[in-house]
């Protein structure tokens, strides 16, 4: 609070202040009374107003600084009020009230929302588990009865159960810290499962599986970096080029700071300018649009999750050539001195 614009404030008080000299003044001089005594009369009801009002302004100021000052610094600026001391002039009070009431009532509609949320939230894990048992059921069927069931249903029921995944791990990536445990993983282990779970697709996608050099040991979770590495192949196998010599392959460089592992695909590629792009929340760009049904989310997900492991992702393409994707997973003494 400037003292300019506390005087803006207050000029309807001045006004009235010194209008009441003028009146004081005549009163005085119509009853004769010396003129050095108006005058002093005058400078001390003047000198008095002047200090009260000064005494206000700096109370006034003190408080309203803080308070701006506090939700300037504030990550979470409604918590405002738990920073702040009521403070003693009338208005002041007022607007702690009024403050007060109005971060009860915001905190009641949170907490309405985050349980809602979290009903949400549970019913959608329940559902996919219980989704989960007959896709895993049709699956069972379906490789007992190969030669009568058309290979396009074994995909399709493939597709289903990778987009039930993805909704379970978008759900439980808001509050991940709860569901991941990072330890010493075998990046061998991880990629071997991955390519397993996607061993029909890429038969039937005439797509080489190569992995070269991926017995690397990193810190991370297993669980979270198979759903990971599992969106990256399943984008790779969903735009590759209609070429003969098709390809995924994965590997890693270990240096005394870091281990990067590659994948790379030589599929139709990424535009320059969806590059920058690819990660965010429900982009699809012109692949998306062009070749599938894109949802958007995998390479989302996986970057928000890469985030909260610590790791980092980066990716770099040419149109009609090919795609990398690097995750680089930092070397740190911390994990083993805290065992």
């Amino acid at each position: 609070m400037k003292f300019k614009e506390y005087l803006k404030d207050k000029v309807y008080a001045i006004i009235l202040t010194l209008l009441t000299v003028g009146v004081i003044y005549l009163i005085f001089r119509a009853y004769r009374i010396k003129t050095s005594i108006i005058i002093s009369g005058i400078i001390i009801f003047l000198i008095c107003n002047v200090i009260i009002m000064l005494i206000d302004y700096f109370r006034k100021r003190n408080f309203y600084n803080e308070f701006l000052t506090n939700i300037l610094e504030l990550d979470k600026s409604y918590l405002v009020l738990e920073t702040l001391d009521c403070p003693e002039f009338c208005e002041g009070k007022l607007l702690y009230q009024a403050l007060y009431e109005i971060n009860k009532s915001y905190l009641e509609n949170v907490n309405k929302i985050d349980n809602s949320r979290k009903n949400f939230k549970e019913y959608v894990e329940m559902w996919i588990h219980e989704v989960k048992i007959p896709l895993a059921t049709l699956t069972l069927t379906i490789n007992n009865h190969q030669n009568e069931i058309n290979p396009k249903i074994k995909s399709q029921i493939k597709r289903l159960e990778d987009y039930v995944d993805q909704v379970l791990y978008y759900v439980r990536s808001e509050n991940a810290e709860k569901d991941y445990l990072i330890k010493k993983v075998d990046l061998g282990n991880i990629i071997k499962n991955i390519g397993i779970k996607n061993m029909d697709d890429l038969l039937e996608n005439n797509i080489e599986f190569i992995v070269d050099k991926t017995d690397a040991l990193v810190y991370s979770d297993a669980k979270w970096l198979e759903f990971i590495l599992g969106q990256i192949i399943n984008n790779a196998i969903k735009y590759k080029r209609n070429i003969k010599n098709s390809y995924i392959k994965i590997s890693t460089k270990d240096d005394k700071k870091k281990v990067v592992l590659m994948i790379e695909d030589n599929g139709i590629g990424i535009k320059d300018s969806d590059i920058k792009q690819v990660f965010d929340k429900s982009f699809t760009g012109e692949n998306g649009r062009i070749r599938s049904k894109s949802t958007g989310m995998g390479l989302y997900i996986a970057k928000n999750m890469c985030e909260k492991l610590g790791h980092k992702i980066t990716l770099e393409s040419a149109l009609h050539k090919y795609t990398r994707v690097y995750i680089t997973f930092a070397k740190n003494d911390f994990y083993e001195i805290a065992k």
